[in-house]
């Protein structure tokens, strides 16, 4: 018998909830390792035993270890992962199409996720005190990706790469996604009605909301950052959630 891969992160990380929701949605049976952040700590990214298998010390990380294989970098877990279990629906065989999807996350790590971040971070860590030019680019750079998205790769489809799901959407909405209303409040869609329907149709894809309840539990800080203990907590309700889920694919 296969011993499931196992996925280093947290599911407050956006680019981990990206990997743990490909496998949660195709029904794949995994094994989370909890590990945080830029943290030195024993069960940190930064702990010499990481850095020695992962030494980015970066998360999401996974290890294959019926093969002996590791590997860091969202984009590329991604793509490993439907390379191995052959989900071509979500990433597509034929050329041109996985080259669409391939084109949307290179896209992305240097466009939507740097500038997210520049929104997000300085709402959850007020005391890091990020530089003012580095906030506004962040606004600037997410304005002139969101119009891309807009009135390009969502102007006549009903994904990222055409009619169907792929990867592509899965990581861009963890990015995007978490600045809505419903979850963080940190950003108005009103201009981008494309986006907005993109978000919606993605609400519906299975497994979102398990996958968020890290988001949903930490809530609204368009005003007030959240204390150290509720982001705890948050993350701890979504390693819950996730676990469940995983029990309820194996029952």
């Amino acid at each position: 018998m296969s011993t499931p891969i196992t996925i280093y992160g947290v599911p407050f990380s956006q680019p981990v909830r990206a990997v743990l929701w490909l496998m949660l949605y195709k029904q794949k049976n995994f094994e989370l390792s909890l590990v945080n952040p830029g943290s030195s700590s024993e069960r940190g990214s930064r702990h010499p035993d990481y850095l020695a298998k992962f030494p980015t010390g970066t998360i999401p990380s996974i290890e294959d270890k019926d093969i002996g294989f590791v590997l860091s970098e969202s984009h590329a877990i991604m793509c490993y992962l439907c390379n191995k279990y052959e989900w071509i629906d979500l990433y597509p065989s034929n050329l041109e199409e996985r080259a669409k999807v391939d084109s949307y996350l290179h896209l992305h790590h240097r466009n939507v996720r740097e500038a997210s971040i520049g929104l997000v971070a300085p709402k959850v860590r007020k005391d890091l005190n990020f530089p003012e030019d580095f906030l506004k680019m962040s606004h600037t750079n997410i304005q002139k990706a969101f119009k891309a998205i807009e009135d390009g790769w969502l102007s006549n489809s009903r994904f990222l790469v055409g009619e169907t799901l792929t990867i592509a959407d899965m990581a861009a909405y963890v990015e995007i996604g978490q600045l809505q209303s419903m979850f963080t409040n940190i950003y108005d869609f009103e201009p981008f009605p494309n986006i907005r329907r993109w978000l919606e149709d993605m609400q519906k894809v299975e497994c979102h909301d398990v996958i968020h309840v890290a988001l949903t539990e930490l809530g609204d800080i368009s005003k007030e950052a959240p204390a150290m203990e509720t982001i705890i907590n948050a993350n701890k309700k979504g390693v819950v959630a996730i676990h469940e889920k995983l029990e309820k694919i194996n029952s």
